[in-house]
């Protein structure tokens, strides 16, 4: 089973990618509900802890039914990362990561993020004060490399490791890809073979499906596996990979009673983690997801998006319910 520090996860974990906008304490239960056995905040500046940005503070909300948790930091300055290390320290989470994936392009510029892939020098440098500012486990988030030109996950495997790195998730993808074309477990599997890495390597891109994650988890022989995009709107995943893993069999796709209820969900524990008015807001993003492939939903889906207030919503959940009473899911 692996470990990181004194966590010890289940044989072969499912983890849950952290994603702006997206990985929030309200979705991260979700997804604790429905079987993930390590999450991960939102990535949140270093600068921005520093600056005391409310934005970024709030990202640092974890709570006890999530354990085990991990808050997700990135910068390109040495003392802000070590400084920001410390006040993630002071919160306690279970671990925490150094986001070098991330290809967006306002991230890159700042020498942070998959920006470090082209200074592997600095990237340790980096790590090395997120290390000495926190008593936690620390781990990493990357890619293969820069461009395909450029991979150099086998050095940045063994360099982050030989400095007290705990554990390594590998996105198969370099930067110059974005999340576009196939994502490339051999590079991750080459890691993983390296006699000299003894830390735990997690895979992760482009796992949507209960197939293909047994495939890729009997294919390339890694500690776990990290799922991101597949989740947004159907937590039900981590369940349905771990059923699948053990019997070779499909769960029941959600009903539409169970996307209801996880809609609702979502919303209730948004409007309590952000206010009413903040968490109705940032809901609607979400709706698309959850009833994607629903006949007939585009009404219901609009009024979702339109309607203001706690009261109306529950209200519309509950025309949706009786309306979808008799919904066979295809």
């Amino acid at each position: 089973m692996p470990k990181i520090g004194n966590i010890i996860l289940p044989d072969f974990p499912l983890l849950l990618a952290p994603m702006e906008d997206v990985s929030d304490p309200p979705f991260r239960r979700l997804c604790k509900l429905h079987g993930a056995d390590l999450m991960y905040s939102e990535f949140i500046s270093s600068e921005g802890l520093i600056r005391d940005a409310m934005k970024s503070k709030m990202k640092l909300d974890i709570f006890d039914y999530e354990r085990p948790v991990g808050i997700q930091i990135f910068g390109g300055d040495e003392e802000a990362m070590e400084m920001s290390s410390r006040i993630v320290d002071a919160v306690q989470p279970d671990l925490v990561d150094i986001n070098f994936g991330c290809p967006v392009k306002k991230v890159v510029c700042k020498g942070a993020g998959a920006g470090v892939l082209k200074d592997v020098d600095l990237m340790i440098r980096l790590t090395k004060a997120v290390i000495k500012g926190t008593n936690l486990p620390v781990t990493v988030k990357t890619r293969l490399g820069w461009d395909e030109n450029s991979i150099n996950i086998d050095e940045v495997a063994e360099r982050l490791q030989d400095i007290g790195v705990q554990a390594l998730t590998v996105h198969a993808r370099t930067r110059a890809q974005m999340y576009k074309g196939h994502s490339d477990w051999s590079h991750i599997a080459r890691v993983k073979n390296n006699p000299r890495i003894t830390m735990p390597i997690f895979g992760n891109g482009d796992i949507d499906s209960p197939e293909k994650a047994l495939e890729y988890k009997n294919k390339y022989g890694l500690d776990g596996m990290m799922i991101g995009r597949a989740a947004i709107g159907y937590p039900w995943i981590f369940n349905e990979i771990k059923h699948y893993f053990k019997t070779g069999e499909h769960l029941p796709e959600p009903t539409m009673k169970d996307r209801i209820e996880a809609a609702r969900n979502h919303l209730i524990w948004s409007m309590e983690w952000k206010g009413e008015r903040v968490g109705i807001f940032e809901m609607r993003r979400h709706y698309t997801n959850y009833f994607k492939g629903i006949h007939g939903f585009k009404d219901y889906k609009q009024k979702l998006v339109t309607t203001d207030g706690a009261m109306p919503l529950m209200a519309l959940f509950e025309e949706i319910a009786e309306a979808y009473a008799n919904y066979q899911t295809v």
